[in-house]
């Protein structure tokens, strides 16, 4: 019994507290750490961002196809881009501001009417953000 009162704990008498290198690993790990978490917020962040400038573009690209389906229709013999064109829509300011813009392509033709006796055209529109394009949709329009 005598032998585990004093030997027991014989490898502690040189402990006295935590030591300076102690200290700067404890500290090294933790920093690591919240490099890894703030790392990880920054690129939600960027994707979250990226997500809704998506979205926006979507969001505008079907808004500008529907209103296109409500216009008269043009034949594509009869497009102009200048004077006869499918109007588009009023893009609200703060997203003006933000660079965005929409852009529709002349209608394509799919079917002429010689060969149908209808015509069928393909017509994109295209949304574009500091003059670069981001997002593009097609629809189709069906005339006599």
């Amino acid at each position: 019994m005598r032998w585990l009162g004093k030997g027991r704990f014989r490898f502690l008498r040189g402990q006295r507290g935590i030591s300076f290198i102690e200290t700067l690993v404890a500290l090294a790990i933790l920093a690591a750490i919240a490099v890894a978490f703030l790392n990880g917020l920054s690129t939600t962040s960027k994707a979250v961002m990226i997500s809704q400038e998506s979205v926006t573009a979507e969001s505008l690209a079907k808004s500008q196809i529907e209103y296109i389906k409500v216009q008269e229709y043009i034949p594509v013999a009869e497009y102009d881009p200048v004077t006869n064109c499918y109007e588009e829509i009023n893009i609200p300011n703060e997203l003006v501001g933000k660079g965005y813009d929409i852009e529709i392509n002349p209608p394509e033709p799919i079917i002429s009417p010689p060969e149908g006796g209808f015509e069928l055209q393909s017509i994109t529109v295209v949304i574009k953000r500091n003059g670069e394009g981001m997002f593009s949709l097609s629809t189709y329009r069906v005339g006599d």
